[in-house]
């Protein structure tokens, strides 16, 4: 296998970064970048820590992140399986990298920058649904922000509904638990996981 080694070699099969590639990143949310976040109702969180990377879904009934000013994010953290890989990476590493999809575009908003785990009672407070509150809030400093090439959200067609899989051509929850831990009880999680989630939304 022949491999790339050095950034030299990868300039030279690729060449130079073009005008609009560099032009579009900013330390700072333009408007036209707000407008795009603010209608971004999933993201990818990606981490850093001592043990490795991770990279966690996150979604919301509205923006996902609501926008503090044009350097910070505010990410509520609400109830997921309780891992909390992301939580524990930014404690001992503040790096993050976000990654916001918006229903119907083809454009991806990127941030990379800092961030902070944040239970002030006002911030946790502030954020509320169905009468609940996150145990935490994720707090980024924006270093730097852009919009990603159109062409992989394209070259997958991914809003088109006519290529959405089934259910049923895929593996269950349970199933896949079981594929990983044979003697878990597939069927029982199955018939529960529906009004669990619908109890423990937020």
């Amino acid at each position: 296998m022949t491999i790339i080694e050095t950034p030299e070699q990868l300039t030279a099969l690729y060449g130079d970064i073009g005008e609009a590639s560099s032009a579009k990143v900013v330390p700072f949310l333009t408007e036209a970048y707000r407008r795009m976040i603010l209608s971004s109702p999933f993201m990818a969180l990606a981490t850093v820590g001592p043990e490795g990377l991770d990279c966690s879904p996150r979604g919301d009934a509205g923006a996902v992140v609501r926008i503090e000013d044009d350097r910070t994010l505010a990410l509520p953290d609400w109830r997921g399986n309780n891992r909390i890989d992301s939580l524990r990476n930014i404690v001992r590493d503040p790096r993050v990298a976000l990654m916001f999809l918006i229903p119907g575009s083809n454009s991806v908003m990127r941030v990379n920058g800092r961030a902070v785990i944040s239970i002030e009672p006002g911030l946790i407070e502030s954020f509320e649904m169905d009468g609940r509150h996150p145990r935490s809030v994720v707090v980024t400093t924006i270093d730097e922000v852009y919009f990603q090439c159109a062409r992989a959200v394209m070259r997958a067609d991914l809003w088109n509904a006519e290529r959405h899989v089934s259910a049923a051509d895929l593996p269950t929850a349970g199933e896949m638990l079981k594929s990983a831990k044979a003697e878990f009880d597939q069927e029982t999680y199955d018939r529960e996981w529906p009004a669990r989630a619908a109890n423990t939304m937020w």
